[in-house]
């Protein structure tokens, strides 16, 4: 394809300024691959159910509630 050659062309009709940019905006966010999905964190309420400083023996249930 050479530089010369346009990416696409209107067969029908006659876009204005503002309905051609608005569909080659759509084109290019089309044609971006897709980012995968973000797995969201856990909130703050799940991960006080097991926290990750939790010491064991004795007091380890008492230690596990307090703040750090």
């Amino acid at each position: 394809m050479s530089s010369e050659e346009p990416l696409f062309r209107v067969v029908r009709g006659v876009p204005s300024d503002e309905e051609l940019v608005a569909l080659v905006g759509v084109l290019a966010a089309r044609s971006r691959p897709s980012a995968p999905p973000v797995r969201p964190t856990a909130s703050a309420w799940a991960r006080s159910a097991h926290p990750a400083g939790a010491t064991r023996g004795t007091g380890g249930w008492r230690a596990s509630g307090l703040p750090r």
